[in-house]
């Protein structure tokens, strides 16, 4: 059990159970932002009584306690980051590699966006571009 994690998932709020450990480490150690079915897969091999379902309700009650983003793609596509802090993600169309997108020091993810109506209150923002990645740009 790696305790700087476990104090990590404690400071949210979320006692630390070998499983929910496990897929925290994954997403902190990973930063591929995998989908849930992804971790599964990889952790089965070294925690083989781990169930898809205990990492749908570990992402979702991490996700819950904001000790990681959710990242939206595309309607079917949900992944992960272990990355909390404000930044946006890139597609790759051909490879479909993610990548993270950090703003400018001095800028937030937010700051070109429109301003709300009156009365309107922000709670998210995903931003997702896609394009070509560098590797697959060039073998075009």
């Amino acid at each position: 059990m790696n305790e700087n994690s476990a104090v990590l998932l404690r400071g949210y709020g979320i006692s630390p159970s070998p499983q929910r450990l496990a897929v925290y480490n994954y997403l902190l150690e990973n930063r591929t932002h995998p989908s849930a079915e992804t971790i599964y897969h990889d952790l089965k091999k070294i925690l083989p009584t781990i169930s898809l379902t205990t990492v749908y309700n570990t992402l979702k009650l991490l996700a819950e306690k904001h000790a990681l983003q959710e990242v939206i793609i595309e309607d079917r596509e949900l992944r992960f980051d272990g990355d909390i802090s404000k930044h946006a993600h890139f597609k790759c169309l051909k490879c479909g590699e993610v990548f993270d997108l950090f703003p400018e020091k001095g800028n937030d993810v937010a700051s070109n966006i429109p301003p709300l109506p009156e009365g309107f209150i922000l709670s998210q923002l995903h931003v997702c571009v896609k394009g070509y990645c560098k590797d697959c740009g060039n073998r075009e």
